[in-house]
């Protein structure tokens, strides 16, 4: 049976690759963005399948999340699957920043990566049933630390514990709740550091000699996501290629 997917940050990267693998099993898909409009619609156009959408909004944005996630809800006839895929990404080294800099980094960053994605899943609960599945897209970074930008790491080890605490209260509902850590992956976030001097001692930290595809993330969401995977509800799964392995 097709599902209502609702994909954040799926104009680009994971998000856009979970976009694809979702509509190839012939699920509909929102396509959110926050201002890229044209690589949004171009994806839902090339979506295989129909009933796909473009819907906008600033995660960072309480009331903007709400109209976002209903407008979803109400295009999708409800939400099967939520996959919270934004992010805030941007250098902030202790060391090397201001204090006013300091500050908006942290708030910028924990209001997109932390608190929006807890506001988008408030919001797409009340849209689903039993059966319903949610999956985070987290990082290696909430394990392995992030010195050149500390708030990002912080909030996906915020969204690690969030992941948890909502599958023991959402289990009694019929919903799962599983989340992703991906390492360094081939998008436009990641190439700014591979395609930097640094990039080949980056692909030297996994014994593979290389880093993620979006698709190879995009097909772990999509087995937490199905009835399949309800026992892995609660888990945080490593994608790291053994780049960083945790006891």
């Amino acid at each position: 049976m097709s599902r209502a997917v609702l994909i954040t940050g799926a104009s680009r990267g994971i998000g856009r690759a979970a976009a694809i693998a979702f509509a190839e099993l012939g699920d509909r898909v929102a396509v959110h963005h926050r201002d890229s409009v044209g690589l949004a619609e171009k994806l839902v156009a090339d979506l295989p399948g129909t009933g796909h959408l473009a819907v906008q909004a600033d995660v960072a944005d309480p009331e903007a999340v709400r109209a976002m996630v209903d407008t979803a809800a109400e295009a999708l006839g409800g939400i099967d699957v939520l996959v919270n895929s934004a992010g805030q990404y941007t250098p902030h080294r202790i060391t090397e920043v201001t204090y006013e800099q300091w500050q908006e980094q942290w708030r910028r960053t924990v209001d997109v990566n932390l608190i929006g994605a807890a506001n988008v899943t408030y919001c797409a609960v009340k849209h689903m049933k039993s059966g319903g599945a949610i999956v985070n897209v987290s990082s290696r970074g909430a394990f392995r630390g992030e010195p050149g930008q500390p708030a990002y790491g912080a909030t996906k080890a915020g969204l690690n514990a969030m992941g948890q605490s909502l599958a023991v209260a959402l289990g009694p509902l019929g919903i799962q709740v599983a989340t992703v850590a991906p390492g360094f992956v081939e998008t436009d976030m990641g190439n700014v550091h591979l395609k930097s001097p640094r990039g080949p001692e980056i692909r030297a930290q996994s014994p593979f000699n290389r880093v993620a595809q979006p698709e190879e993330i995009a097909a772990a969401i999509v087995w937490l996501a199905s009835p399949e995977a309800q026992w892995a509800s609660g888990t945080v799964v490593d994608l790291n290629g053994a780049s960083y392995l945790r006891t």
